[in-house]
């Protein structure tokens, strides 16, 4: 009978040292006016008793904001993981880690999360900060991330 869970590659992406357990807070690393992330969930954790599900590199999470704009506080928000301190071994065997654990805020495509614009319709002047909000991504971007993540790739100034 075959393993169950994240041993070896699971859709496209090989295992990586976990880093990030539910209650872990990461910096925001788009400029969608988030500062901090809290993790809430996991996607794709099955679980195992007394185990916090952890997240590492290029998983898909469920966070919501601890700090930044008071729009996208309180609120329930999809997130990618871009960064992580916690290092991981490439299949070429080198070990790689970052200075912060980061993420970006997406929506369930997997797109980085634009504001809706009936927020620059009430205040009947259209506001540029509104367009760029959630447009660009500071510092590297994990190369795991980017082959999984195909729109945050394209959004990165900089792929390690």
């Amino acid at each position: 009978m075959p393993k169950r869970g994240r041993g070896g590659s699971s859709g496209g992406k090989f295992r990586i040292s976990l880093a990030l357990p539910v209650g872990a807070i990461m910096n925001c690393a788009d400029n969608s006016g988030a500062k901090n992330l809290y993790v809430i969930a996991t996607f794709g954790v099955r679980g195992r008793l007394n185990r916090l599900p952890s997240a590492a590199t290029g998983d898909l999470i469920v966070c919501s904001v601890k700090k930044g704009k008071p729009e996208l506080r309180k609120k329930v928000l999809y997130a990618v993981v871009v960064r992580q301190r916690k290092a991981f071994r490439r299949k070429n065997g080198v070990f790689i880690y970052f200075e912060d654990n980061a993420g970006v805020i997406v929506n369930n495509k997997g797109e980085l999360k634009e504001h809706d614009f009936s927020l620059v319709k009430s205040f009947g002047k259209v506001n540029p900060a509104f367009f760029i909000s959630g447009s660009a991504i500071t510092g590297p971007v994990a190369k795991e991330c980017a082959d999984m993540w195909p729109k945050i790739a394209s959004t990165a100034s900089s792929i390690h």
